[in-house]
């Protein structure tokens, strides 16, 4: 596979521009590390790997399309439901260490990562709702390069 860097550059177009999103590419990362160990487990059900797989990966599908809404009321929406499901993918991720599925040692990684991730998201949300209550003008053309920056040099 290719460079993930070099994927999420390639045709660029304003409707892809949530690929420059440090919360979409750590999502992305945060399923990739979630679905290898996944498969690494024979223990858990293919029901249980299912309910795993689609919390995460709905994370970076609700902030794509929250991006490309053009509204900022949906925007925020998204975003909103991509916090609720990494608090379920959380959830789920904590059960498999409370049985026994995962080892305390991964569960330690994964939960750096999703804490990140999730202040992160909550900031850039939080900067979304700011601008919403202020009346700022949104550029429904999707460049939000200036909130961006803001959730960017905010403190966890």
């Amino acid at each position: 596979m290719k460079n993930f860097n070099q994927l999420i550059n390639r045709n660029r177009n304003i409707n892809r521009g949530y690929r420059k999103l440090e919360v979409w590419q750590e999502s992305i990362k945060l399923f990739a590390l979630i679905k290898k160990k996944l498969n690494s487990i024979k223990t858990i059900s293919y029901k249980t790997k299912a309910q795993v797989e689609d919390s995460i990966i709905s994370v970076p599908s609700n902030i794509s399309e929250g991006y490309s809404r053009r509204y900022l009321k949906e925007t925020i929406q998204f975003n909103s439901i991509a916090l609720a499901s990494l608090s379920e993918n959380y959830t789920q991720i904590l059960a498999l260490l409370a049985s026994g599925d995962i080892d305390q040692e991964w569960f330690d990684e994964y939960d750096e990562k999703h804490y990140s991730l999730e202040n992160k998201l909550i900031r850039y949300n939080s900067a979304l709702i700011k601008k919403l209550k202020a009346k700022e003008e949104w550029q429904s053309d999707y460049r939000i390069s200036s909130i961006v920056a803001s959730y960017d040099s905010a403190e966890q």
